[in-house]
């Protein structure tokens, strides 16, 4: 099962490779991990998506919570939560596939950021489920390069990481 957390921390060098060695000193597995500023000055927040089982993904919320610049760890695998990845894509296009490439771009709601002769470069968000069979569509035509953004998650409602369970950030 995939765990989704949400790991609020001081904004100083060095956090992320603290967090990431515990991934490897512990053999969990990250699926992917995101680091992005928060609309707090000094709060950076990460977004990790990791391979485990309950007893695991709360093994990994202890060892957060020992790092000194951790603020604030949040599971939200079990409540409700958006969740989005995004993906650049390029692929083989030409006078022939473009108008096809095109229409399925439209069925997935991805857009094309780039044209050129030979070649589209599409970006698509959505659930990994979404931009995996977009992928999987594209693959005929030929994908020339791909790159992907790891998970990025908020919970639903006026709630937030950082009122959840009392605490405060």
């Amino acid at each position: 099962m995939q765990h989704t957390f949400v790991v609020l921390v001081e904004d100083k060098p060095g956090v992320a490779n603290r967090i990431s060695s515990i991934f490897r000193r512990r053999g969990f597995n990250m699926v992917s991990l995101t680091v992005s500023p928060t609309e707090k000055t000094g709060i950076s927040r990460f977004t990790i998506v990791m391979d485990s089982d309950k007893r695991e993904a709360y093994r990994l919320k202890s060892y957060l919570y020992k790092l000194v610049n951790v603020l604030r760890v949040d599971d939200l695998t079990d409540k409700a939560n958006v969740n989005r990845d995004m993906a650049l894509i390029k692929i083989h296009a030409n006078a022939n596939n473009r108008t096809e490439i095109m229409q399925l771009v439209e069925v997935f709601r991805a857009r094309v950021v780039d044209v050129a002769n030979e070649a589209l470069i599409v970006e698509i968000t959505g659930t990994q489920d979404k931009i995996d069979g977009f992928i999987e569509v594209l693959r005929p035509y030929g994908i020339i390069e791909m790159a992907a953004s790891g998970a990025v998650a908020l919970m639903r409602g006026p709630v937030s990481v950082y009122s959840v369970e009392g605490e405060a950030v």
